[in-house]
């Protein structure tokens, strides 16, 4: 089994690639001027990094999923995350980007914010692809980063800089949500799939033998990561992967309420529920009543 070496520190980053470290908590990296290249190697990150790929030279893993990315891509990472880089060959990576210390944003906005931004936790496979004019903005944000960087550290440096990276990071989020657009066709068809998997789930026995559905359950269906499938989600319909969980659930629980004759435990266990009276919280707090006086509003036969 392959070695996985921990990197808590912009310095050790720095030094696995030979590259001098400017401040502590950040680094603006260009791996073409890195004099170490480490060709196979998998690191446990304990800070925040995103790249800008600029030539196709090798493989990148997160986890156990192989991602051979192509130029003008970025891909990012948070802390807690395995990675690991393949070169091929002779080749030498050729990617400039960022990384920075959870302690850096400490207290900041960006700090407050950082949740948001949720393809930290994409795999590599939804990694994000820029044109040419996208890119010219993300370089032009490590410039400005780099800039500050250069200037000695005062009272204003960490905010500035936290302000700078925030922005980059903004940047991405709106090409993300670029990508999603472009790939509408695709992100449909996605939809489709969560749908019928949502009846199956919950009209068969998985709901009963399994619990109650999760958005990894149904992101782990359709080849996608959690933060992904979730976003991709929201941006087609306007709600969340769990909203339409829980939806589909109310909307079960009225069919079976009204049209068997399924005490309200029973309903609940099919449901995935392993205590009834949570079941009956959730309804009520959802539809406005219990699930019996749903029963008695709405003429069941049973």
């Amino acid at each position: 089994m392959d070695e996985i070496i921990k990197i808590d520190t912009i310095d050790q980053y720095n030094k696995l690639y030979g590259l001098e470290t400017v401040h502590p908590l950040v680094g603006v990296v260009d791996l073409t001027k890195a004099t170490i290249h480490p060709n196979h190697i998998r690191m446990n990150m304990g800070i925040y990094s995103l790249f800008l790929k600029h030539t196709k030279c090798g493989d990148l893993k997160y986890g156990k999923k192989l991602y051979d990315y192509q130029e003008g891509t970025i891909v990012s990472f948070a802390p807690g995350q395995i990675i690991g880089i393949e070169l091929k060959g002779n080749a030498k990576p050729s990617s400039v980007g960022i990384v920075f210390h959870p302690d850096l944003i400490r207290g900041t906005s960006l700090g407050e914010n950082i949740q948001q931004y949720s393809f930290f936790s994409y795999e590599v496979n939804e990694a994000l692809h820029l044109s040419e004019e996208e890119k010219q903005i993300i370089t032009d944000c490590f410039d400005k980063i780099r800039i500050e960087l250069s200037h000695a550290i005062d009272k204003h440096s960490k905010i500035l800089i936290a302000k700078n990276i925030e922005l980059l990071l903004d940047y991405c989020m709106r090409f993300y949500e670029r990508q999603f657009h472009t790939r509408s066709k695709v992100n449909k068809d996605i939809l489709v799939q969560f749908e019928n998997l949502l009846d199956d789930y919950f009209q068969g026995k998985n709901a009963e033998n399994k619990g109650y559905p999760t958005v990894k359950y149904f992101a782990d269906k359709v080849f996608l990561s959690p933060n992904y499938f979730g976003d991709l989600i929201k941006k087609e319909t306007g709600q969340t992967a769990q909203q339409h969980i829980l939806f589909k659930l109310i909307s079960m629980a009225k069919d079976r309420i009204v049209n068997t004759n399924q005490s309200v435990s029973e309903i609940a266990y099919g449901l995935g529920f392993q205590y009834a009276q949570h079941f009956s919280r959730l309804f009520k707090k959802n539809v406005g009543c219990s699930p019996n006086e749903y029963k008695k509003l709405n003429g069941s036969t049973f």
